[in-house]
C-alpha cells in the first residue's frame, strides 16, 4: 500500500465563514464553508481517494480491500469496516449551538453507533474568539434543564479566549461550543451524533427555530466540573509533542525547522498527518513520496514501517494521529 491523500468533503452551514477555501489552496468559489471533511467514513460521506491506483474509491471501498493492512490487525478486529476516525477542519463565523455527544453505550443503544470523543487544535482565531468547554460550577440534571429553557445555560459553562496552538480534549458527555472566529482541527471518532442543547434562540429564514434535544443530552452529560479544561503541553521543536492519549486515538503536535524520521515499526496502526502551516516531503520506508501543504492530510496505512518528514522552505506543523 502507499499514503493516501482524499478529496475533501466541504459543508456549507448558517454559521461557516471563508477561511477554508485559502487555508486549503482550494479552486473553488463556495461561500460559507463552516467544515472541510478531510478523511471520513461516515455513511454518506465517505472520503475519496485523490492519488494513485487506487483513485477514485471511497475510504469504506478501502477498508474492505485492504481491511488489516490499512488499519492494523486490532483496529480491524475492532472496527471491522468502519474507518475509526473522522478529521476536521471547522471555520465558525458565527457562534455553534451549545451541544454534548453520548458516549458508546448510549450511542450503541439508542442509534447503534459509536459515541464521539473528540479533540480540538486551534488553527487560528481572531481577536477574542472564545471556545466553551464544560461547566464553571456545579448544577444537577433538573437545573440543567431549568437553564436551557430560562437562557442561562451559558452562564454556567466555562469560557476560554483561544489562540494559534491551543488545544482542548473533549470526551463524550463534556458540554462543548465553538465561538464566533474560530479555526479549529477536529479530530473524532467516527460519529455524526450530536445533541443540541442551546441555539441562542437563533431563527432561520423560516422564522422557525432549530430542534434542541434537551432530554436525549441531559441523560448524556458528565456534569462533573474541572478546573481547567483546556490540555496543556510545553511546545518543543523538532520532536514529536503528545496531546492526546486515549482509547479511540493518540495524537501529537511535530513543529519542524528540520528533517525527523518517525519509527512506526511497532505500531499496529494507521497514522494521520494533517498539515497545519507551511510544507513538507513525506517519504515512507518502501520509497513512496508525496508533498503535503498548510491544509492537507494524508494517510500511511498499518504496512508502513517508518517516515521521514522534511520541511520544505522552512517551519513546517503537522499533527500526527493514530488509534
Amino acid at each position: 500500500m502507499y499514503p493516501l491523500k482524499f478529496e475533501p468533503i466541504l459543508k456549507q452551514t448558517l454559521w461557516g465563514g471563508d477561511k477554508i477555501i485559502p487555508f486549503k489552496h482550494l479552486n473553488s468559489d463556495l461561500k460559507g464553508v463552516g467544515e472541510s471533511w478531510e478523511i471520513s467514513g461516515v455513511e454518506n460521506n465517505e472520503s475519496v481517494v485523490a492519488n494513485g491506483p487506487d483513485k477514485g474509491l471511497t475510504l469504506t471501498d478501502m477498508m474492505k480491500r485492504y481491511r488489516e493492512e490499512l488499519v492494523g490487525e486490532a483496529n480491524y478486529a475492532r472496527f471491522g469496516n468502519k474507518f475509526p476516525l473522522l478529521i476536521k477542519f471547522i471555520d465558525a463565523k458565527q457562534d455553534l449551538s451549545i451541544q454534548v455527544h453520548p458516549s458508546d453505550d448510549l450511542a450503541k443503544k439508542r442509534h447503534n453507533s459509536m459515541g464521539k470523543t473528540e479533540m480540538w487544535y486551534v488553527v487560528d482565531a481572531d481577536k477574542g474568539a472564545k471556545l466553551r468547554s464544560g461547566f464553571s460550577e456545579q448544577i444537577t440534571p433538573k437545573e440543567y434543564k431549568e437553564r436551557v429553557f430560562n437562557n442561562t445555560i451559558t452562564d454556567v459553562l466555562q469560557e476560554y479566549e483561544i489562540h494559534p496552538g491551543d488545544v482542548f480534549f473533549l470526551p463524550a458527555g463534556r458540554v462543548h461550543s465553538i465561538g464566533a472566529g474560530s479555526f479549529i482541527a477536529e479530530i473524532q471518532q467516527t460519529s455524526d451524533i450530536t445533541y443540541r442543547i442551546y441555539d441562542f434562540n437563533r431563527k432561520d429564514a423560516n422564522g422557525k427555530t432549530r430542534e434542541l434535544h434537551t432530554d436525549l443530552a441531559r441523560e448524556a452529560i458528565d456534569y462533573d466540573v474541572l478546573d481547567d479544561y483546556r490540555t496543556k503541553y510545553d511546545a518543543v521543536k523538532d520532536e514529536p509533542v503528545e496531546l492526546v492519549a486515549c482509547p479511540y486515538f493518540t495524537t501529537s503536535v511535530y513543529d519542524l525547522t528540520e528533517e525527523i524520521n518517525c519509527d512506526y515499526s511497532e505500531l499496529d496502526s494507521f497514522v494521520i498527518f494533517i498539515c497545519m502551516e507551511g510544507s513538507c516531503k513525506l517519504r515512507d520506508n518502501e520509497g513512496n513520496e508525496l508533498t503535503v501543504n498548510a491544509g492537507e492530510s494524508v494517510l500511511f496505512p498499518a504496512t508502513t514501517q517508518d517516515v521521514t518528514i522534511t520541511p520544505v522552505g522552512g517551519n513546517v506543523k503537522l499533527l500526527e494521529t493514530y488509534v
